[in-house]
């Protein structure tokens, strides 16, 4: 990947920003030792290159994306004291791309002085426990595409979806017409798969960090209906 400037902020006395580069060079090593095929990958930097977000599209042997979706890894940093760098489980959908994440990983607390030194331990901690999570998604989204719904049940999600901030009340219509009306004929079933993504559908004009924790939020709503016990 390649940044909008050539180093980091400076270092001061407490804080010891981590450059995107590492960060992202760290983790893909860490997933290909772990046995992960990186597939494909996208990077953004904003805010003058102090915000970082990563998209790692990856697979395991065996892991052969038969149900229209594969795995993501999303990585973010950032060097204006906004979030500590991190890394989060999720899935995209092919007919659609849509994104959705959950299970937010801190690679650390904060940038500390011996961050650069000790990457290697804090991602081979986070990729290990990664890897539960992204094998639990296939339970997740089998126990989704198994909840029937009725319309007056789908409205009903939609309201609490907006409760709970997973979607704004501005994106309501979007939400209902994707719902009422899928482009794709994966989404025909009146289920809860095809109500999620008509959700993340949405995301598609949101900031990147904003949709990390609506998605989550998201997934929380739908694992309590479709009676889904992740480990977290």
């Amino acid at each position: 990947m390649s940044e909008s400037r050539p180093t980091c902020p400076r270092v001061t006395e407490t804080w010891f920003p981590l450059p995107h580069r590492y960060l992202v060079e760290e983790v893909e090593s860490q997933l290909t030792d772990a046995g992960f095929h990186l597939l494909c990958s996208t990077h953004a930097i904003s805010h003058d290159g102090n915000r970082y977000f990563g998209v790692l599209e990856v697979s395991l042997p065996g892991n052969f994306q038969e149900n229209g979706h594969g795995w993501v890894v999303g990585l973010r940093n950032s060097h204006d004291k906004t979030f500590p760098a991190g890394i989060v489980a999720g899935t995209r959908v092919f007919v659609c791309d849509n994104l959705a994440f959950s299970g937010l990983i801190q690679i650390r607390r904060k940038h500390t002085r011996f961050a650069v030194r000790d990457l290697r331990q804090l991602t081979s901690r986070a990729v290990g426990q990664l890897g539960e999570r992204l094998v639990g998604m296939e339970t997740r989204i089998t126990a989704y595409r198994n909840l029937r719904l009725t319309d007056s049940r789908a409205h009903d999600l939609v309201i609490r979806a907006t409760d709970c901030r997973a979607i704004t009340p501005s994106q309501i219509p979007e939400v209902l017409n994707n719902w009422r009306n899928p482009e794709h004929e994966e989404f025909q079933p009146r289920n809860g798969w095809s109500l999620f993504n008509a959700c993340t559908e949405a995301y598609k004009q949101s900031n990147p960090h904003t949709a990390i924790t609506r998605s989550e939020a998201l997934h929380g709503l739908f694992d309590g209906m479709a009676g889904v016990h992740l480990p977290s």
